[in-house]
């Protein structure tokens, strides 16, 4: 291929060539990898001819097959100087712009591009000689600014700069050496007045300056920056090689220099990373024996190891998460909705806050193992540590440094074990705190299990901001009555009130059983319990709310069968098959056998039903009536609400007692003796006013109260029975005693949608609003019509009380 000639005639008709990314000027020597079949064909059809193509850019440089629309009008007719052809289809040409021209229609399009091309000339006008002169100056200096700031201006540069007379020429010599846009170059290329060139590069060159005197500021900013590590680092290194020449290096240069590498690879926060630097220089120049340096040591253990940034990935299959939470545990359907809502928001908003649950209920339900199955479902890590019996608040915030041994607490602690910011931790026994001289856990409570607080979490050891809000903290407790009211607002109570005979079979035969044989080392075949023999253990051998006592029942006859079994020489036996026949023998006698003289009625004693912690209880309440001076005695340790409780009943027996058949001054010769067995057992709660009642009415009108009946609620000064709480748990108690019919409140009927289908078939809610009603229901045989609207007569000189405005109505927490 040979040299451009001295003069070269300008073809009109000649091949096209269309380019990408790129802009050719005149006098523009640029060399072009040509791999498209058109662009070949173009080229070689050049070569033929004159060699002379012209060369446009695309529009869109994204297009492989570009048509006539795709590529700019105005391009440059170019000279091929030279052409590589390479093994693969690609060739090598080096083109050199010879002048502009303009595209005037295509002649073909197939094989390639073939166009008729009119050249543009240069359009000057004397009249702008001095601004043309201005601008040129403007874009050398500014050009001489960039490549100064670019590290580039060179002397050759500079002559370069200096020697170019021509405004276009100027124009294009810097916008093909800077790296400009192709629709900027593009539009310097078309502009045929060396005015508006000079313009357009000026425009370009002032964007361009602003940007590389930002890039450079940057980049001594970055420099500056690296300059002072590698200098810290040079130092570092050069004191270590002349301690190391010396015999001097020491155990502590190692493990300064172990702490640093542990410092990068650890995930911290820009806070937790100063504070640790800052340790790590003053450990730096402590004696190694010191007991500050050992402090400081295990500080910045616990800074490395902790999970500032180190999160689990959360599974959001509510399908998968609803099949482990039914597998792991029998009904507690409130709950399982509960966690799946929780876990749907979180799928469509991943910065939900999580809740603050507190699973409330008796011993047994479940309530711990339910938080291990919820951090299964969502594919976190779990953990769980006790507040029963916490008295110190450092338990929670942790101990501050300055003393001996001082730890963080117990929630950094857990974080720490288990390696990741964004577990399910469970606090168990939350209302069970206690608090003296040493401050109040439930107090520092409160910011943990605040979502708004929790973010930024200080303990005290590591004085440092940690954020609690990935967490999802599950508490619980079996009462309400001791935890803090404002701690009570910061949770979602749940309550798990207890499981009915039907439902602890179920739990027994598709969770206890299975897991029981396994954890023995039994299997099926060895060992079968009848559906019969499991219901007389719930109901002859525990009495409870939850499941626990049946899986230690459970649990002996398993052990039982495992001697056997281990006791066989070749480890081959029959199943042994448990019916209620073998069960005296396995457990021994009955723990819980109703007394056939407690299930008769008897004068003077009504069957109640009261809430403990752990879960609903049956509780009878005697009366007797003797020969007296007008004295109410209450025995069986009651609480200042039952013996309140006991004397408005009698008050209101005293005032209808003309209607119930008893002498006006009764009470002047007797006295009434109220007594609630199992005296050594603590009562307190405002739902024995029913039972009350009804056992005093009985031993006053000597009427035996039928003991199929149950009751439960409160009775005012006026007769109205007022509402309670628990009401599943005294359903529960009652039908485990052998009851099937129970006295509640009117105002409950509400709660009995709360109560599962299968257990309001079994028992019949006698809804009652006052105490006529009530002794329709106990005493019918009796004609007692009470004059429930007798009001005390107003003296008729007795001015008009004023009326004071009734108080807004407030939530009361009702004990059950």
């Amino acid at each position: 291929m040979s040299e451009l000639p001295g003069f070269v005639e300008l073809a009109t008709e000649l091949p096209l060539l269309a380019v990408r990314d790129v802009v050719l000027f005149t006098d523009m020597i640029l060399p072009l990898y040509v791999s498209r079949d058109s662009s070949l064909a173009a080229v070689e059809a050049a070569v033929a001819e004159s060699q002379q193509i012209m060369i446009c850019s695309q529009k869109d440089p994204q297009i492989d097959l570009p048509g006539p629309d795709d590529v700019y009008k105005v391009g440059t007719v170019a000279y091929i100087m030279r052409q590589a052809k390479y093994s693969d289809p690609r060739t090598r040409i080096l083109v050199q712009g010879l002048a502009r021209a303009k595209v005037k229609s295509y002649i073909s399009t197939n094989p390639y591009f073939r166009v008729k091309a009119d050249i543009l000339e240069e359009k000057h006008n004397p009249k702008n000689d001095v601004e043309i002169e201005a601008l040129t100056r403007q874009v050398k200096e500014q050009s001489q600014r960039i490549l100064a700031l670019r590290d580039i201006l060179t002397d050759d540069v500079m002559r370069l700069l200096d020697n170019v007379e021509s405004p276009s020429r100027l124009a294009e010599l810097v916008v093909s050496n800077l790296k400009v846009k192709v629709v900027d170059a593009q539009k310097v290329l078309e502009a045929s007045d060396p005015l508006e060139r000079l313009r357009l590069v000026n425009q370009i060159l002032s964007v361009e300056l602003k940007v590389s005197t930002m890039q450079a500021k940057l980049e001594a900013e970055a420099r500056v920056e690296m300059d002072k590590s590698q200098k810290e680092y040079y130092l570092r290194e050069q004191m270590r090689v002349i301690k190391k020449e010396l015999g001097d290096e020491s155990v502590k240069d190692q493990e300064t220099i172990e702490y640093r590498q542990k410092l990068k690879k650890a995930r911290l926060s820009k806070e937790a990373m100063a504070e640790a630097l800052k340790q790590l220089s003053r450990l730096e120049w402590m004696q190694q024996d010191s007991a500050e340096s050992t402090i400081v040591r295990s500080y910045l253990d616990w800074l490395i190891e902790l999970p500032w940034q180190v999160s689990t990935r959360d599974h959001l299959d509510l399908i998968e998460a609803k099949k482990i939470l039914d597998n792991d545990h029998y009904d507690l359907v409130k709950v399982k909705d509960r966690i799946l809502e929780h876990l749907a928001v979180m799928k469509l908003n991943k910065n939900q806050k999580s809740p603050i649950i507190c699973f409330l209920g008796p011993p047994g339900v479940g309530k711990t193992s339910l938080g291990r199955s919820i951090a299964k479902a969502m594919g976190r890590k779990f953990t769980r540590f006790s507040l029963g019996g916490m008295k110190d608040e450092a338990e929670i915030r942790g101990h501050r440094r300055t003393y001996i041994g001082a730890l963080p607490g117990r929630i950094i602690q857990s974080l720490k074990t288990v390696g990741s910011n964004n577990p399910v931790i469970m606090l168990d026994e939350v209302d069970k705190i206690g608090s003296d001289f040493r401050g109040d856990p439930a107090s520092a409570l409160l910011e943990v299990l605040d979502p708004e607080q929790n973010s930024n979490f200080s303990d005290h050891y590591l004085n440092l901001p940690f954020d609690l809000s990935k967490v999802m903290f599950i508490t619980t407790a079996n009462t309400t009555f001791t935890i803090p009211p404002a701690l009570e607002d910061r949770m979602e109570l749940i309550e798990l009130p207890g499981y009915s005979l039907e439902e602890k079979l179920c739990i027994a035969r598709n969770h206890l059983l299975p897991r029981l044989l396994r954890d023995h080392g039994l299997k099926p075949e060895h060992l079968a319990i009848y559906d019969s023999a499991v219901k007389a253990i719930i109901s002859s051998y525990t009495d409870e709310s939850g499941v626990r006592g049946l899986e230690r029942k459970l649990a002996a006859i398993c052990r039982k069968t495992a001697r056997k079994l281990a006791e066989t020489p070749d480890g081959k036996m029959r199943q042994v098959k448990v019916t209620n026949l073998q069960l005296l023998k396995l457990l021994g006698p009955p723990s819980y056998t109703p007394d056939p003289k407690l299930i008769e009625g008897q004068v003077g004693v009504a069957t109640g039903l009261a809430w403990t912690e752990s879960g609903g209880s049956v509780m009878f309440v005697e009366a007797r009536v003797m020969p007296g001076s007008g004295n109410l005695s209450l025995t069986g340790q009651l609480g200042e609400v039952m013996k309140e409780s006991a004397m408005t009943v009698l008050d209101l027996i005293r005032f209808y007692a003309q209607d119930l058949g008893l002498a006006k001054d009764f009470f002047s010769n007797s006295d009434i003796h109220v007594h609630f067995p199992a005296g050594s057992i603590p009562k307190e709660g405002p739902s024995a006013g029913l039972a009350i009642f009804t056992a005093i009415i009985s031993a006053l009108l000597y009427v035996p109260a039928p003991r199929d009946i149950a009751m439960t609620g409160e009775i005012t000064l006026r007769g109205q029975i007022m509402v309670i709480g628990g009401l599943k748990e005294k359903a529960l108690a009652a039908l485990r005693f052998g009851i099937h019919k129970i006295i509640i409140p009117k105002q409950n009927i509400k709660d009995l949608v709360e109560i599962p289908q299968d257990l309001r078939r079994k028992i019949e809610f006698l809804p009652v609003e006052s105490i006529g009603e009530l002794l329709a229901l106990v005493f019918p045989k009796l004609s007692v019509k009470l004059g429930e609207s007798k009001q005390p007569k107003k003296a008729a000189h007795v001015r008009r009380p004023y009326r004071v405005p009734r108080p807004t109505q407030r939530q009361v927490r009702v004990p059950s």
